[in-house]
């Protein structure tokens, strides 16, 4: 016999239908009364049905019409193990036992002296510090701060400057933007930033001289390389994001290009800066992208899937070096003047040490190597679609970037919302995708199954297929 549940046992299944109907309403008003979303035109926003998440377990999310949805995009990047994981869970419930905050100026709480003990075995050799903060914007800004403190401490004064990549994005605090190199974002606050050095982003299919990934490369190398000898007295650092560029429309750098990276800003005397904010904990199919090098940078920015996608976390790992330069007397005032209210929250410490053991007890790294090779065979298919023109993966970072033209790379004008129309058409077919612009972005929970994934991506092909190519 079906059990039903006391409270709604005394209605008729249209009447709950209808109360949970009523419920969705109002908070669908209430928000476009009261909230001012990131990223959103709000005159869309106000005019359009919305979605507001009330649930969600395993790779599923639920709005609050009950209605289900594969989450495609781990909840913009940072879901690593599912939702509802009875191990982060009761990791958490455990710590608030003990204490849910307590200041990190001037006292510690065990939870993150666990977790940098724990970061520091995972991380690449020769990074022995972990400076924590609240995002991936702070935790890139940290580590600019360090790279200028750490030079004017060394006497160099004049390496003040910073060089990135076109294309870039660190998040969306100043320093951050700064750093950041898409106009959509960043143009508008010129006036706020402090100047950079832009080396020319290894952007494959949209190269001025071909696609061929070699020829990129060495191109691309030696732009980077007159940047860094024109300027090395300046430069404090070089920044970037590691493999694959993300909010640029997940653009996938060759082989070994990281690796050169590293000799060309050791030669020069820059220090290097690796932002993985979102190419970390197994996103790229180690447990940070430059594992696939073996490269170690100065200075690793990450943050998002940190905590396993459960609390605001982030972290800025240093090396030795870095670190002995801003020991010194009190007053000496070599101390590094940064740290914010919630710094080192034991709650989201404890939830991030529960998300590593994860990483150990269930082998994901390991299973997530067939899984990839899976998404690999099965993106194939979808250059079959006529509006199709790259598609760029590395581990379960995907972009497929759509064009009007495929033979002349023409892009979909900006108007049209061409990649709003895909996500919008997936949503119906219950999967939750983001666009960058004209690129479809995938990057699925490391949790989630090959069943799952396959859905996932007859969901996509058909919403690309339906909402680019003419009836």
């Amino acid at each position: 016999m079906t059990s039903v549940h006391p409270k709604v046992s005394r209605y008729k299944k249209s009447e709950v239908v209808s109360a949970h109907s009523k419920t969705a309403h109002s908070l669908e008003v209430r928000d476009k009364r009261y909230l001012w979303h990131p990223f959103t035109q709000m005159r869309d926003w106000q005019a359009e049905e919305i979605l507001v998440i009330e649930k969600a377990k395993g790779v599923y999310l639920e709005d609050s019409h009950g209605r289900r949805y594969l989450d495609g995009i781990s909840s913009l990047w940072c879901n690593v193990h599912g939702h509802q994981v009875s191990v982060i869970d009761r990791a958490i419930r455990d710590q608030l036992k003990r204490v849910a905050h307590s200041t990190f100026l001037g006292l510690s709480n065990p939870p993150a002296i666990e977790l940098a003990e724990q970061l520091i075995h995972r991380a690449p050799a020769g990074l022995t510090r972990v400076f924590y903060s609240d995002s991936g914007s702070e935790a890139v800004e940290v580590a600019v701060k360090m790279a200028f403190q750490y030079w004017q401490h060394r006497g160099h004064p004049k390496k003040v400057k910073f060089a990135r990549l076109t294309n870039a994005y660190h998040g969306d605090t100043l320093g951050a933007v700064s750093l950041g190199g898409i106009d959509l974002f960043h143009h508008l606050f010129q006036p706020l930033l402090f100047d950079t050095y832009a080396v020319p982003s290894p952007y494959r299919y949209r190269w001025p001289s071909g696609d061929d990934p070699e020829r990129v490369k060495d191109e691309a190398l030696s732009a980077m390389e007159r940047v860094l000898s024109e300027h090395h007295e300046e430069l404090a650092a070089f920044v970037m994001e590691t493999l694959m560029q993300g909010a640029a429309g997940m653009i996938d750098q060759p082989v070994g290009y990281i690796s050169r990276a590293r000799e060309l800003t050791k030669r020069y005397n820059t220090l290097l800066i690796f932002d993985e904010v979102a190419t970390g904990f197994g996103r790229t199919g180690k447990m940070f992208a430059c594992d696939h090098e073996g490269v170690t940078p100065d200075l690793l920015a990450v943050a998002k899937g940190l905590s396993g996608g459960y609390l605001p976390l982030a972290a800025t790992l240093a090396t030795e070096e870095i670190y002995e330069a801003f020991l010194g007397g009190y007053a000496d005032c070599k101390t590094f003047f940064h740290g914010h209210t919630y710094t080192a929250n034991p709650l989201a410490c404890r939830a991030a040490i529960a998300s590593l053991e994860l990483f150990d007890k269930n082998q994901v790294l390991k299973r997530l190597q067939p899984k990839i090779a899976f998404l690999k065979k099965r993106l194939r298919d979808f250059y079959d679609i006529p509006t199709v023109g790259d598609i760029r993966q590395v581990g379960f970072m995907v972009g497929i970037e759509l064009v009007k033209d495929k033979k002349t790379k023409t892009p979909f004008p900006l108007a049209q919302k061409i990649g709003i129309r895909v996500i919008e058409k997936a949503r119906e077919k219950g999967a939750i995708l983001r666009p960058l612009g004209p690129v479809i972005v995938l990057m699925p929970p490391l949790a989630m199954k090959e069943r799952e994934l396959s859905q996932l991506l007859d969901i996509t092909y058909a919403s690309i297929a339906e909402a680019t190519i003419k009836n």
